[in-house]
């Protein structure tokens, strides 16, 4: 996992290196389109063009050329050149946003490798990446499904039930399916962590218990060492599942954020043995 992610993100920098190259894009299209407007002065055989740029003022502005090629053929290799920068512009930005995206998916499960304490934990998320095609399967053969443990439960100070997602596939059945739209959820804010349930059950959700929720999640999460944790909450009703999105991967708009400091014996405190 640690060579994937360190693969994608080394193919990610590259990428973004490339998009840097098309920004010049726009100046190969002027390039093109002043030589047109000044066919009728242009000779074969110079190394640059020098002429009005009717976009800037009519500033004097020497444009790059091939001695070889005549003005037309100079033209049409400046369009030619945009559009190539064009269409690579395009498909850079999907790669970037896609590769993002599962570079984030990634990180996330090396988290939880890390957090992980039990074989069947372990067992849960090598068969999540097999699904997702990352590992292949012993042998080839299909792995028998781990048993699957339940989410980790604590008990907030004012008697709120709290769970925590062990894995990708967890969070999602956690946040989309058990949790009701009136429950709170809670998640570091850009950081891989798990996925953080306050059940109202028919209470008002109290500052305290956010709190308290606010620093289980940071402490499950890949910042527990940090000296303080941004972590972000909002109703479940307000998270969305994007088509498509890797396990675990949810949106939301609407949100609060609150500081806390990772506190394992507070955790461990609350935890429902």
């Amino acid at each position: 996992m640690t060579n994937l992610v360190e693969r994608t993100a080394r193919k990610l920098q590259i990428q973004r290196e490339e998009l840097k190259k098309c920004a010049d894009r726009e100046q190969l299209k002027l390039y093109g389109e002043l030589i047109v407007a000044n066919l009728y002065q242009l000779q074969k055989g110079t190394s640059f063009y020098e002429v009005q740029n009717y976009y800037d003022d009519c500033k004097i502005i020497k444009i790059p050329c091939d001695p070889a090629l005549s003005p037309t053929e100079n033209q049409k290799k400046y369009y030619k050149e945009y559009r190539k920068a064009q269409t690579a512009e395009q498909m850079l930005t999907k790669l970037i946003a896609d590769g993002e995206d599962e570079l984030i998916y990634l990180e996330s499960v090396l988290d939880e490798i890390s957090r992980a304490d039990t074989d069947s934990e372990i067992s849960a998320i090598r068969m999540e990446l097999s699904d997702g095609g990352y590992i292949k399967n012993t042998k080839g053969k299909k792995q028998k499904q781990p048993k699957e443990l339940p989410p980790i439960e604590f008990r907030t100070s004012d008697g709120f039930r709290v769970l925590v997602g062990r894995n990708n596939v967890q969070n999602d059945k956690l946040s989309l399916k058990v949790a009701s739209k009136s429950d709170m959820w809670l998640h570091t804010q850009k950081i891989p962590g798990s996925h953080v349930i306050i059940f109202g059950d028919g209470r008002e959700i109290s500052d305290e218990a956010i709190e308290e929720a606010a620093v289980i999640a940071a402490y499950h999460s890949k910042a527990r060492e940090s000296s303080i944790v941004t972590v972000d909450y909002t109703r479940v009703k307000a998270l969305k599942k994007p088509n498509g999105a890797k396990a675990g991967m949810v949106i939301y708009h609407e949100y609060y954020s609150i500081n806390v400091i990772p506190d394992k014996e507070a955790v461990e405190n609350m935890r429902v043995k």
